[in-house]
């Protein structure tokens, strides 16, 4: 039941997944790499929220409809509840970028901005005093949203998930991406995902190491020596005890440490593949907590998954062998049986 799920998420909470992710990290570690201080690459990317693409008319049409079942539920009597007005004005957007009707698809926008916030204060001034506190939350979050300008920070994109942000990667097929950001840390020799945090605020890479070095502390009981960046992490260049080495022009870079820096690379198909394939493309759980959860537990299964193939690779493996055992020893039987008959 996916009501288990939930109840078993909410049940061990952060630190019940974080050992997930340690015990699948622990399971795939080599035994002679346990007490080796590892080489790593870490890297950021934007968890997607579960929210559709937000426009200011949109948050207006979701907060003109909550005001209508508050109204409903509470018994409330609009002085008018602008529903043919709305539809009429919802028709007049669909030309915002033709030439001729952008500035009727305009003032459309406008005048539904203003009902938004009449039905808003009509329902603040009409609620009883007592049922005013159950709803105080909601009409505060409405009010922000329409007190809100194009240049404001913190701005909100989604009702029923507020603390969503807007971030900006610089990619020409999709400008902005509204979630979270999520880093991680893969170890260059093996493969295997070290850590994975995800960050609410809008902080540079940068800022997000020390986080993200202090988890795989925790989860592996050691540092990593060295750590492989991007230009994205400019500035930092020590952690405690660990070496952090960004891109730059250097003649007399080592050939190791060149290899090391191309190694980085890899940890590109990682997130590409814990994005299609173990739901960090799009996050369907609620909440901060959710963004934190979903983060860890997609590098736990990746970790778990890689296992199961080497698993499934060794099967194969016997499995061929077996076969070419007896497949050998038939074609002898058959060779010996026809020396005997002639």
């Amino acid at each position: 039941m996916p009501t288990e799920l939930v109840a078993f998420r909410q049940r061990i909470g952060e630190e019940g997944v974080e050992l997930i992710l340690k015990e699948s990290i622990r399971v795939n570690e080599p035994p002679e790499d346990k007490n080796s201080a590892m080489v790593v690459s870490a890297d950021t990317t934007v968890q997607e929220k579960n929210i559709t693409y937000p426009t200011d008319d949109k948050l207006y049409k979701k907060i003109i409809n909550k005001c209508w079942k508050i109204a409903d539920k509470e018994s409330i009597t609009l002085r008018q509840s602008y529903t043919q007005v709305i539809k009429k004005l919802s028709n007049e957007q669909r030309f915002r970028h033709t030439r001729h009707r952008a500035k009727a698809a305009r003032r459309a926008g406008k005048k539904i901005k203003i009902i938004t916030g009449r039905l808003v204060r009509e329902i603040a001034r009409k609620l009883p005093l007592a049922r005013l506190g159950v709803y105080l939350s909601s009409l505060k979050l409405y009010q922000r949203v329409l007190s809100q300008k194009r240049s404001d920070t913190d701005k909100i994109y989604s009702l029923h998930e507020p603390d969503v942000k807007c971030y900006s990667k610089g990619k020409e097929h999709k400008k902005f991406e509204f979630g979270s950001k999520a880093s991680i840390l893969v170890d260059q020799a093996t493969g295997i995902i070290m850590g994975a945090l995800n960050f609410t605020q809008t902080l540079h890479d940068s800022k997000t190491l020390p986080e993200v070095l202090e988890q795989y502390e925790r989860l592996n009981a050691k540092q990593p020596k060295e750590v492989f960046v991007d230009r994205g992490y400019k500035g930092i260049k020590q952690y405690k005890q660990c070496s952090i080495h960004t891109p730059q022009a250097d003649k007399n870079i080592t050939k190791v440490k060149r290899k090391k820096h191309s190694r980085r690379a890899a940890i590109e198909p990682v997130i590409g593949h814990l994005k299609q394939h173990y739901r960090l493309c799009r996050n369907y759980l609620k909440g901060i907590l959710g963004d934190n959860m979903n983060v860890i537990l997609a590098a736990a299964a990746m970790n778990f998954k890689r296992l199961m193939n080497s698993w499934r690779t060794a099967a194969i493996k016997c499995r061929l062998l077996i076969l070419n055992y007896f497949t050998q020893a038939r074609r002898y039987f058959i060779a010996k049986n026809m020396k005997m008959t002639f």
